[in-house]
């Protein structure tokens, strides 16, 4: 191995956040010539972003290989020892996070690159930045730098969604960043309540902590840890904080749309993080906090969203309530508190990611050859494609129904395989219903889209360009390679499952050696700050 390549291996976890910064702040130097309508700037400017997330894709398979190894890695910023210093920590989970999010980059990337990026200026750099926030999530190690991160990726959204301008998206913009400021509020409060009964906001310290927390000292702390699910439930539309996705994902432009799919799946793995582990099963007094209203809301969710597609009067609204859905369905696994559940979970949020996003940009290459009607689930002329968006539009559809052989339908599987007891009735009655449902839906919006024409009216003149429909269908066909790799890709989300539910090994990885079942830093109720043994 090179000194170089020693080098990058070492640096490897920090990776995905630093290379969209530098990518982003080098894209602002150069300007993309946006506003000069100058040709050679902005085609530079797609190239730096097209090749900066094809390497970050590398990074991130790169790093989702050494996790399948085992083990976590920690990147100790300063090398300022934790619980004190700022860590990344990578494993099996936040490689596959980091993965997801690069899967949809470099598509969203070549798809903006078709004229999207030209409507209005530093799209490719907003969309780096973006990216940083997105990976920085999945890979820190502590709650007050999850919510940097956040409002990273939030205020990269805020002008990604009102990118070209328009009085629809700036309809649906500001009460989305006025709900998120009010969201990122809460978020303090509640990381402010966590350090006060605790005295660290590492999250695998806290694992070990906070079931130290005696009953009597524990009601700040459970009331920090529900103002946090308040704040992830937002962000992952949880019902009843879900009405503010439909709109505004429908009004983004399609590549936004696409990589805002990755943005409802930061809550899911926050409150997988937070909830699931920190407040799971061996929190003590503050065990399973949230099992009680997790399951219930995230099934409730799931059915009042699919009823939303059944009522959708355009294609993007439609999918965007389908999202709603999934996330439903991806709750309803995690409030099984279950690794197996947990398993599921993260093979289905896999599937879900990548059809949902493939789903936006579908639904625009759809729209734009349907001349004034556009997206809307009305009669028009023909679509110049009709035989390769049909078929795109079936085999996406038919995963989001949960048709074999498709990973939709071995994610659902998995899910209502892992659910035992009382609870089996009522997931199963909501996962079968939602799927049968949202077929109604999609099979509505297929036949409107393909099958309802009037040859009068006019279309589409011509079919879409390569690079969209190449951005489009490399989407479709990871959802595909999903499904051809089901096996090992099911050894990975096991595996990934198990491995949360070690926390002394992760203690002994991000606080050191001595740390661990025997060593926990013990509580002290005068200062919640706890001394080293």
């Amino acid at each position: 191995m090179t000194a170089i390549q020693a080098v990058l291996q070492a640096h490897l976890p920090v990776l995905p956040v630093l290379l969209p910064l530098f990518t982003a702040v080098l894209l602002l130097v150069l300007g993309d010539g946006a506003g000069s309508h100058s040709q050679p700037a902005l085609t530079r400017a797609r190239t730096v972003s097209i090749v900066s997330a094809a390497i970050g894709l590398l990074v991130a398979i790169q790093l989702a290989m050494d996790a399948d190894a085992g083990g976590w890695r920690v990147y100790r910023m300063g090398d300022w020892p934790a619980p004190f210093g700022i860590v990344l920590v990578v494993d099996r989970l936040s490689a596959l996070m980091v993965l997801l999010t690069q899967l949809l980059a470099v598509p969203v990337a070549v798809y903006a690159s078709g004229g999207w990026d030209a409507h209005g200026r530093h799209f490719h750099a907003l969309l780096q930045f973006q990216l940083m926030g997105l990976n920085g999530a999945f890979v820190t190690g502590d709650l007050f730098n999850l919510f940097v991160f956040f409002e990273v990726l939030l205020i990269a959204s805020y002008v990604l969604l009102v990118h070209a301008q328009g009085r629809e998206r700036f309809r649906f913009g500001v009460p989305y960043v006025v709900l998120n400021l009010a969201a990122s509020g809460l978020f303090l409060v509640g990381v402010a309540l966590v350090y006060a009964v605790t005295g660290t906001l590492n999250l695998a310290d806290l694992a070990l902590r906070v079931r130290q927390v005696p009953a009597a000292d524990a009601g700040l702390l459970q009331a920090g840890a529900m103002l946090l699910l308040v704040v992830f439930g937002f962000k992952a539309a949880l019902l009843p904080m879900h009405m503010w996705l439909p709109g505004t994902y429908a009004a983004a432009c399609a590549p936004v749309a696409a990589l805002f799919a990755i943005m409802t799946k930061v809550g899911v793995y926050a409150i997988l993080r937070v909830h699931g582990v920190v407040f799971g099963d061996a929190a003590g007094v503050s065990a399973r906090l949230v099992e009680s209203w997790l399951l219930p809301l995230a099934l409730a969710g799931s059915l009042v969203a699919v009823l939303g597609a059944l009522a959708a009067g355009t294609l993007p609204r439609l999918v965007a309530w389908l999202n709603i859905a999934s996330v439903g369905t991806i709750l309803a696994a995690i409030g099984l508190f279950t690794p197996a559940a947990w398993s599921a979970a993260l093979f289905y949020m896999i599937n879900s990611t990548l059809v949902i996003a493939a789903l936006f940009l579908l639904a625009e290459l759809v729209g734009s050859q349907r001349g004034e009607v556009g997206e809307r689930l009305e009669s028009a002329g023909p679509v110049a494609q009709p035989a390769l968006l049909g078929t795109m539009l079936l085999l996406l559809a038919a995963s989001v129904i949960g048709l074999p052989p498709l990973p939709g339908f071995l994610g659902k599987l998995m899910i209502l395989q892992s659910v035992h007891g009382a609870a089996m009735p009522w997931v199963w009655g909501a996962v079968l219903l939602v799927g049968f449902l949202s077929l109604v839906g999609l099979a509505r919006a297929g036949s409107v889209l393909f099958w309802a024409v009037e040859p009068g009216r006019g279309g589409g003149a011509s079919g879409a360009s390569p690079r969209l429909l190449v951005a489009t269908l490399s989407l479709l066909a990871a959802v595909l390679a999903v499904a051809a790799a089901a096996g090992p890709l099911k050894r990975y989300t096991d595996a990934a499952a198990r491995q949360l539910a070690d926390r002394e090994g992760a203690a002994r990885a991000v606080l050191g050696p001595a740390m661990g079942a025997g060593a926990v830093r013990p509580y002290d109720p005068k200062d919640g700050q706890g001394a080293e043994k």
